[in-house]
């Protein structure tokens, strides 16, 4: 008996936003090696480095503009000739306290993580309703469920993505269009760069919150984000899937 390693996604076209940090990256490179074709977005220049002619097309753009959220849907369509994913990963941190947080950070923060997850949804979503099928998988993170001190405009921005999944789950369901979000617990990647010394050495240092005792590497994540963007989740749409290592379970 052969046993299908793609997970039933060879040829399906899919958008990564926040292609160019780690998670994107390693997202990116899990639905490649999976067959994939991928538009690759991100405000970063670098993100044009996985550029692959006829596998991965890259738009440098700020995902939290309106512009390049119809940028995005045009590219995947002119490129690979439709869309059945979007995986909205592009996100900033803050750690700062409510009184800390100026009205121009919470609304960057906001702009980033929020606006830009509804903006490429909405697109996508004209285009999948359409043709009638479609995978929508958001990064949330366990503080769209929890409070952790310090996270205030962070914390907000995703229990908005929490929210926003659970109702186009509901709205898009009779199209079949599933549409669920993952949520991380401690990552490390290099989101604190500029924040801290050493980004990836703080976060790992947070092992001990977690009931397996280390943080996750970005590799964990994305196999969530492929498996719920793929036909193997064809019967979940809604969900909120703590992949936390146990971080919530206290």
């Amino acid at each position: 008996m052969s046993i299908d390693t793609t997970q039933g996604l060879r040829e399906r076209v899919a958008i990564v936003t926040g292609a160019a940090g780690d998670i994107g990256r390693a997202t990116v490179a899990l639905l490649l090696a999976h067959g994939v074709r991928i538009v690759a977005e991100d405000i970063n220049p670098e993100v044009r480095d996985l550029e692959q002619a006829g596998h991965i097309v890259t738009l440098v753009a700020d995902v939290s503009e309106e512009a390049t959220a119809k940028q995005a849907i045009k590219l995947a369509q002119e490129q690979y000739g439709g869309l059945d994913i979007l995986v909205n990963n592009a996100g900033r941190t803050l750690n700062k306290s409510v009184a800390d947080t100026s009205a121009q950070e919470w609304d960057q923060i906001l702009a980033v993580n929020a606006r830009g997850c509804f903006l490429h949804s909405r697109e996508a979503l004209r285009v999948m309703a359409a043709q009638e099928q479609g995978a929508i998988v958001n990064v949330a993170s366990v503080v769209s469920v929890i409070g952790m001190a310090g996270t205030a405009a962070y914390a907000a921005s995703k229990g908005a993505i929490a929210q926003l999944t659970k109702v186009m789950a509901l709205e898009y369901g009779a199209h079949n269009i599933r549409v669920n979000a993952v949520a991380p617990g401690v990552v490390e990647t290099g989101i604190l760069n500029g924040i801290v010394a050493d980004s990836r050495a703080t976060l790992a240092g947070y092992g001990h919150l977690h009931a397996l005792g280390r943080v996750a590497q970005p590799g964990e994540i994305a196999d969530v984000i492929a498996w719920l963007a793929s036909p193997r989740a064809s019967f979940v749409t809604g969900a909120l899937i703590m992949a936390d290592g146990g971080y919530t379970a206290r």
